[in-house]
C-alpha cells in the first residue's frame, strides 16, 4: 500500500552525516537522504548517481570542473565518472538515488551502508 514519506520527520531521526538513509524503495533501487559536511572522498560507481539538493549549498567537484547545487537542483553523474561530494558552507540535505545495497563510495571495502530511516 502506497504510503507518503515526510522528508522533514526522516531528515530528523539522525544527525550523522555521511550517512545515508533508506526513505524508500522502487524496482531495484533506494531513494536515500543523507546529511553532509565537509569533504567526502574521490570515488566512483559502476552505475549513474542521482543528487537531489534539499538544504543548504553542495559542491559536486569533478577533475577539471565543479558543479554547484543549491536547494531544488539535480545532479546526475553517470556510471565511472570520478567525483567528490564537498558541503564546505556547512551542513546540506540531500537526496539521492542508487541501486539497492550500492556501496556510497563505490568501494564495499570503505562504504557506509545505507540503512532504513
Amino acid at each position: 500500500m502506497a504510503s507518503k514519506v515526510t522528508l522533514a520527520e526522516k531528515f530528523g531521526t539522525f544527525t550523522e552525516r555521511w550517512a545515508p538513509r533508506i526513505v524508500a524503495r522502487y524496482e531495484g533501487h533506494e531513494v536515500r537522504i543523507a546529511r553532509l559536511e565537509g569533504e567526502f572522498e574521490w570515488h566512483r560507481h559502476t552505475h549513474d548517481e542521482l543528487f537531489l539538493c534539499l538544504d543548504g549549498e553542495l559542491d559536486i567537484e569533478f577533475r577539471g570542473r565543479t558543479e554547484t547545487l543549491q536547494p531544488g537542483d539535480l545532479l546526475l553523474i553517470e556510471a565511472g565518472e570520478e567525483h567528490r561530494p564537498n558541503a564546505r558552507k556547512g551542513e546540506v540535505q540531500v537526496l539521492m538515488l542508487d541501486p539497492a545495497d550500492s556501496p556510497n563510495t563505490g568501494d564495499p571495502e570503505t562504504a557506509t551502508i545505507a540503512v532504513d530511516a
